[in-house]
């Protein structure tokens, strides 16, 4: 029996309350201490066991117990001799010294500010570990908590290893550490590099991954507040050692698939629309008059009047999306070389141009500035290489008189909205075909236009667009950020994108204002060609998005412009 009560003794069980945790030693004999014991029921008693939290708190169910225990015996305010009378004073008496015991140790722990907890007696079979432990959750740490629930920090272990066995003489020697990443989870390294940057960064890693496996990431970044430049030439370097799982982007998940498709839809639907629209001077005019008049009135015309039209409108809605297929595809193709992971891209659906694009995240940590340059400068590149054979084709379509069948009319005062694709379309055409109130034109024309256009507006330099991350890569975030708020500024004036310049600002403030993490190798330049192709580009879409002003569109001939 004796062995069966100490067995019986030891079993667990979590008692939590709604206010407070109570946990208590368990005992097998009588308690004469008041804080011996607090009742949660009848016949029941709160134990402690020690709760030492050494990682997140989905860890700490692990380490809470409660016992449950039949009671014991007779003795200060316990069981009396049987006598029910007596056994109720002996438990009033016994409630009263606990309570007291409770209050003292409330008082005691405001003091304080910390747990507390009354001694025991010297009782043989009485455990003289603290038998009564009680915390509110007013008075958590707050630092402590948000340790727990922030990402794994890196082990101070692996860190004694590291700088012992990679660092030295003949690769980096260490100076100081300091915290590294968004929340300090990581240990940024700083030092004097002992040779070339590259060749020392590989070596560290291979040893590294020798030392640790697949645990950690290491990042060579420039030297934060650094004095002057490397002896070596270039920018002072130091090296950054993240976890894996916190340096790392997480796997695409089933909502972001299922939205991905419904926004692919609804990209779909929006290039058919535009279609129609390309259609307008043969529409029914009560649709014309409804959706182009504000101050029309009456009730909406019937929409089944547009479904003559939907397969007419096919080939713009087909080009429109080939374009940003293509886009996709070079990304695809310059990220398969590099072993580069990209999450399924994620189509925004736009009215006026069929599609805003596509938001592309990366799913692995990018190996340099090169590989991110080229994966970034690969998708404009495909789309616009495909948008402008469409619209220069359709141009030498639309001024072939064996083709008129297939051609559309549209205003001229469309051709007003870039200054490069204006004087291309003016060039081809002639001063009497875009001197007009319409001008008749293949579809093709207008795909690739809206392509052309979707491009231009994917390459301006601000955030986690293309032409932000390429702009990251070839000059660096302190770049990044100037230009991007040049960028916001020009749109916000309207000066880039005419009247679409606000609903793409707000897009990229919400979607794409975020610039692109650090590189493994962050430092290393992605030479002087790259960066001349990036200003060739960033020039060619200030051209494109830029809309004619009057007096040159007067000029020229494009369009009927009647007042300035």
């Amino acid at each position: 029996m004796a062995a069966a009560a100490a067995a019986l003794a030891s079993s667990p069980m979590v008692h939590l309350t709604a206010s407070r945790l109570r946990l208590s030693r368990p005992t097998r004999a009588p308690a004469p201490a008041p804080a011996s014991a607090t009742c949660c029921s009848r016949g029941r008693a709160c134990g402690l066991v020690e709760w030492r939290p050494r990682g997140p708190l989905r860890r700490c169910e692990d380490r809470l117990r409660c016992f449950s225990i039949d009671g014991g015996g007779g003795g200060g305010g316990g069981r009396g001799t049987g006598e029910e009378d007596g056994e109720k004073r002996g438990e009033e008496e016994a409630e009263a010294k606990v309570g007291g015991a409770v209050e003292e140790m409330r008082s005691e722990r405001t003091r304080s500010g910390s747990f507390s907890s009354s001694s025991s007696s010297g009782t043989p079979g009485v455990s003289n570990e603290p038998p009564f432990l009680s915390f509110s959750v007013d008075n958590i740490d707050t630092v402590k908590l948000l340790e727990l629930l922030g990402p794994e920090k890196v082990d101070s272990a692996d860190v004694k290893a590291i700088k012992e066995k990679l660092f030295g003489y003949t690769t980096f020697w260490l100076t100081r550490e300091e915290p590294f990443g968004d929340l300090g989870e990581g240990v940024l390294f700083i030092g004097n590099l002992r040779g070339k940057r590259e060749e020392i960064f590989a070596k560290l890693q291979r040893q590294l991954r020798e030392l640790t496996g697949d645990k950690y990431n290491l990042f060579m970044v420039e030297e934060p507040n650094s004095e002057g430049e490397d002896p070596r030439g270039g920018p002072r370097v130091s090296f950054g050692l993240l976890r894996r799982e916190v340096s790392e982007p997480g796997p695409t998940t089933l909502w972001q698939y299922v939205i991905s498709l419904l926004l692919f839809l609804l990209t779909v639907f929006s290039c058919v629309e535009l279609g129609i629209a390309s259609k307008i001077s043969s529409l029914p005019p009560e649709i014309v008059t409804y959706f182009t008049d504000p101050n029309a009135t009456g009730p909406p015309p019937d929409m089944q009047l547009l479904l003559p039209f939907v397969e007419s409108a096919l080939p713009v809605a087909y080009g429109v999306l080939a374009v940003q297929l293509f886009h996709e595809v070079g990304h695809f193709l310059a990220a398969f070389p590099k072993k580069v992971k990209l999450s399924i891209p994620f189509f925004i659906p736009n009215f006026t141009l069929g599609t805003f694009g596509a938001i592309t995240q990366f799913k692995s940590i990018l190996p340099d500035k090169k590989t991110m340059f080229d994966i970034s400068m690969a998708g404009p590149l495909a789309g616009a290489a495909l948008s402008f054979s469409m619209f220069f084709v359709g141009l030498l379509l639309s001024s072939n008189p064996a083709g008129a069948s297939d051609l559309v009319e549209v205003p001229s005062k469309l051709f007003q909205g870039s200054l490069l694709l204006g004087l291309v379309s003016r060039a081809t055409l002639g001063y009497r075909a875009m001197h007009a109130a319409t001008v008749a034109i293949h579809p093709l024309v207008i795909a690739g236009w809206c392509g052309l256009t979707t491009t231009a507006f994917n390459m301006l330099p601000v955030g986690c667009l293309d032409g932000g991350r390429a702009l990251q890569g070839a000059f660096g975030k302190d770049a990044l950020f100037g230009f991007g708020l040049t960028t916001y500024s020009l749109l916000g004036l309207g000066v880039l994108g005419g009247p679409l310049s606000l609903p793409w600002g707000l897009y990229v403030l919400i979607c794409q204002r975020t610039p692109e993490k650090p590189c493994l190798n962050d430092v290393s330049d992605v030479g002087t060609w790259r960066r001349a192709a990036l200003i060739v580009s960033v020039f060619l879409v200030v051209l494109t998005l830029i809309p004619l002003w009057d007096e040159l569109a007067e000029d020229l001939g494009v369009g009927l412009v009647t007042s300035f």
